[in-house]
Parts: C-alpha cells; sequence; structure tokens
C-alpha cells in the first residue's frame, strides 16, 4: 500500500517508463471525491472522475454556464464531440489532473494505490482489472476507460478502434481530441452508457444476423430463374437492346449500388450492398417494389435505362478512338485564352486513354505515377473534352506564378452560411491576371482560382471590364460585387485602367 504525491510536475520524467507494478492485481482508490451538492466544483476545464446519481462511473472536462462563476453547478462535463454529461446527473467528482503514479508504479511491492488518506468515514471509489495493449488487450468499440498514461497520469477517454489497421485512441474531448494507445500504460472499463449500450446492441444484433443467415430460405415465386443475378441481369438486358442496340451487361452495372442475391434475416433477397464506414460490415438494402422475379426484371430494366442511354459510342467516341484527337482539342481550346500553355506543364496532370474494360470501350485515367487506370464515365465527346479542358487550364494557372497582388478591403460578407475570408487579385508571371476566393465557417473552407480572360481587359473602361468580370466571379456567389469594386481606385490601377 502507498500513497500518492498530489500535484504532479509537468516535464519531470515524461513518458515512457518501465513501470514494475503488476498491472494485473493492481486497485487505484479514489478518496478525494468533491460533492456537487456542496457547490465544491472543478477548474474550469479539468479533467475528472465522476461518480453519477446511479451509481455509474465515467469521466469529462468541467465547462460551468457561468465560467466567471467558481460556485456554479450548471454546467456539464464534456467526453467528446455531442457526447456530455450534465452537472445536475453528478453526484460527486475526483479530478485526475492532480495527480502523479510514477514513483508508486515503479515499485513491485505495491498493489494498492491511494489517491489521498483513506480516512474513516471517507466514501473511496476503487478500481481495478487493469489491462494493457502490451498483451494485446483491447477495449470494446466505443467502451469509455480510465487510463493509466505512459508518463504516471491518469486519463479517461472512449475507445475507437482505426480502420483497417491495429491500433486506436482513446477520444476525450471534441473534435476527435484523443489519447493514442501508444500513450497508455493500462486500462480498465468505466460504467456501461449510452454509446456503449447502444454499440453492444449492433454487436448483438449482427450475431443474431449471422444466425439466421446459416441457412437462409429462397421463395421460389421471387427466385424462379435460379440464384444467379447474372440471369436476371441478363432478361432485363434482352429488352434494353430492344431500344439500346449497345446495351451490355457493363454498361448496366454502371449504375451502382449493383443488385445482389443476399440472405437478410433468414431469407434470400435481392439486395445493394454497402459497407459500414465504422467497422467495413455489409448493409443491405433490400428490393422492396414487388414480390415476383418478373417484377424485379421490370425494376432492373428501369433502374438501368438511363445509364444504358448514356453509354451510346456514337455519342462518346464521335471523334475516333484516337486519344491524341480529344488530348489536342482540348488543348487547342484552353491555349486560346491560356496563351502561356505548354505541354511541359501537363506532365504532372491526369493521364488519358480510350480502352476495353471487360469487353466495351471507355475513356480511362491514372494520375501521375498511378499503376492502374481507372474509368473516367462521362457521356459524350464533349463532355469529356470539357473535364480535359478544366485538368488543362488548372495545370496552366499552376505553372504561372504571381508576381503581384492587390487585395481589396471589405466588411463581413456571408456567402450561403460561409464567411468571405480572402478575395486577392494576381498578376501573373505572363502578364494575366486570376483572382483567389477562399471562404469557410469554423470548421471548414475551401479557396478557388478564376483565370481573368483576355476578353475582360478588352473593355475600354473599368466599368466594362468589371461587367465582363463579374460573369467570371459572380458578386452573389463570391462575395464582392460592382458596389465594392468600382470605387477602388487601387484595384482599377493595379488592373491597368
Amino acid at each position: 500500500m502507498d500513497f500518492v504525491v498530489k500535484f504532479r510536475f509537468i516535464g519531470e520524467d515524461e513518458g515512457g517508463a518501465m513501470f514494475k507494478v503488476n498491472y494485473k492485481d493492481l486497485r487505484l482508490s479514489f478518496n478525494e471525491f468533491h460533492n456537487v451538492s456542496d457547490k465544491d466544483m472543478p477548474e474550469y476545464g479539468e479533467y475528472c472522475l465522476l461518480e453519477l446519481k446511479n451509481g455509474d462511473y465515467t469521466a469529462g472536462s468541467w465547462h460551468p454556464d457561468d465560467y466567471r462563476s467558481k460556485k456554479s453547478t450548471s454546467g456539464k462535463f464534456i467526453r467528446g464531440t455531442a457526447d456530455t454529461v450534465g452537472s445536475d446527473e453528478v453526484e460527486r467528482w475526483h479530478s485526475l489532473e492532480r495527480y502523479d503514479l510514477t514513483e508508486c508504479l515503479e515499485d513491485e511491492e505495491i498493489d494498492l494505490i491511494n489517491l489521498g488518506s483513506q480516512n474513516e468515514g471517507v466514501r473511496s471509489a476503487q478500481f481495478k482489472g487493469f489491462k494493457s495493449f502490451a498483451d494485446k488487450k483491447n477495449p470494446k468499440q466505443e467502451q469509455f476507460c480510465l487510463l493509466i498514461m505512459n508518463d504516471g497520469s491518469l486519463a479517461a477517454g472512449r475507445w475507437n478502434k482505426w480502420r483497417n489497421e491495429p491500433g486506436g485512441a482513446f477520444i476525450y474531448a471534441p473534435a476527435l481530441s484523443s489519447h493514442g494507445w501508444d500513450e497508455v500504460w493500462a486500462w480498465t472499463p468505466l460504467s456501461t452508457d449510452q454509446f456503449f449500450a447502444m454499440e453492444l446492441e449492433r454487436e448483438n444484433e449482427k450475431k443474431r444476423e449471422r444466425k439466421l443467415n446459416k441457412n437462409p430460405s429462397a421463395d421460389p415465386e421471387l427466385f424462379r430463374y435460379g440464384m444467379d443475378i447474372n440471369v436476371y441481369y441478363e432478361k432485363a438486358l434482352e429488352r434494353l437492346r430492344e431500344e439500346f442496340y449497345w446495351a451490355t451487361l457493363t454498361m448496366m452495372k454502371k449504375h451502382t449500388p449493383v443488385w445482389q442475391i443476399v440472405p437478410l434475416h433468414g431469407k434470400y433477397v435481392f439486395g445493394q450492398i454497402e459497407k459500414n464506414y465504422y467497422d467495413d460490415s455489409d448493409i443491405v438494402t433490400p428490393w422492396t417494389e414487388g414480390t415476383t422475379a418478373d417484377e424485379f426484371i421490370d425494376f432492373l430494366y428501369g433502374y438501368t435505362h438511363d445509364t444504358v442511354k448514356r453509354c451510346n459510342p456514337e455519342e462518346r467516341f464521335k471523334l475516333g478512338t484516337d486519344i491524341n484527337v480529344y488530348l489536342e482539342k482540348a488543348f487547342n481550346n484552353v491555349k486560346k485564352d491560356y496563351r502561356w500553355l505548354d505541354k511541359k506543364m501537363l506532365k504532372n496532370s491526369w493521364r488519358y486513354d480510350i480502352r476495353k474494360v471487360e469487353g466495351d470501350l471507355e475513356f480511362v485515367r491514372k494520375y501521375r505515377n498511378e499503376r492502374r487506370y481507372s474509368v473516367y464515365d462521362v457521356e459524350s465527346a464533349e463532355r469529356f473534352i470539357e473535364c480535359l479542358e478544366y485538368d488543362y487550364r488548372s495545370a496552366a494557372l499552376q505553372a504561372n506564378e504571381t508576381v503581384a497582388s492587390y487585395a481589396p478591403e471589405f466588411g463581413h460578407i456571408s456567402l450561403h452560411g460561409w464567411n468571405l475570408e480572402s478575395y486577392v487579385f494576381c498578376k501573373l508571371q505572363s502578364g494575366d491576371y486570376k483572382v483567389s476566393v477562399t471562404a469557410g465557417d469554423r470548421t471548414a473552407g475551401g479557396s478557388r482560382d478564376f483565370f481573368i480572360t483576355p476578353y475582360c481587359f478588352e473593355a475600354k473602361t473599368y466599368e466594362e471590364f468589371l461587367d465582363r468580370y463579374l460573369q467570371i466571379v459572380p458578386d452573389y456567389s463570391f462575395g464582392l460585387g460592382k458596389n465594392e469594386l468600382l470605387p477602388d481606385k487601387d484595384l482599377k490601377k493595379f488592373l491597368g485602367y
């Protein structure tokens, strides 16, 4: 048995300590609880172990409604994004931040660590059953845990396993603020809360579903043509070919998600499968618009009709099947305005080709050093050339350095929920101009560059120039209009008027 020295000193022996205590036998006794009813609250932002009025234990960071009053008991303890515990749910709290366990953890004889004195009449709470990632023991997904960190401090957080790789993190605050698994020496679960209970129910539901689907039944009316989904697609294909001679099975399956025959709740269904973002499990959406095989075939015909229609090879490859014809046309179209464009500038852009994919001709592309091409699905030659032009314009602007800039002054401007943050006119090395616009809110944002075409500068007056310019960068979308820009004499001079 030992007592913990209060008030840890940050910076001493931080991280990586090889503790000698056997965590499997370790007990932590929390002996310095504070009662909310006594209006004895933590410091603002202090992370605390919480005993709830129902007897459960959790943890969170204290955020009072009135941060100026230390006696205010109204507020919440924050555990993560949209994850809080109201102070009215809390019976008492115990700091997790005021202790350093390092010295105790380095004594192999210790199996009980007291946080504060364990006096008679003191209501304590003990925690045991600690586990370690060193023994490949992971918490269950969404489980809220008490943590002993590698630096001897205490913490808490909700376990979030990383996708597609080992490890994870304990989320303890909004914006996915977390303790990495490699920062934690040992952990033990706290009480089951609503989020962990929901996760447990999801897991139980998946187990029940797997059990039901071991021997699924098949409705003979629904699957009268057998259990191969391609048979149903091919029957719908026969109808499509009456209207579109070019129709193929590959074209039909461009309309995704594709339909499959899959088990659901112990029965086979026509369904679409999507992956659950959190655990990659299958989410099956069943077809519910009929009860017979022929009704499903009618549905497939309508489901894929427009996709097959837009795959007309006469429209898509009206300039032939030599990719260079399309590349050259797009290049020449862009060079009319982007006069400095050179093919060397395109070396870091997408690579395009026309190839057969599963029997059908397709526009394909790959980026820089990618090994494989992917299908670039567009409905017409014109649309493909437009996409090429966008790529080439972007490459041209990236290659043309800014040599001077001017930022008009403006006040607060709201753009459909986003705030205009910057609006900068740039003179390029070639003598041309562009404008760069940035807008955002508290959590997201975006920037966009617009080339100011030579047509704009053919205007004889600054006002006429603005009329043409605002067709490219309209004020209703990007914040500044004629009322703001016309009186700006510095901008007028910067643009050469």
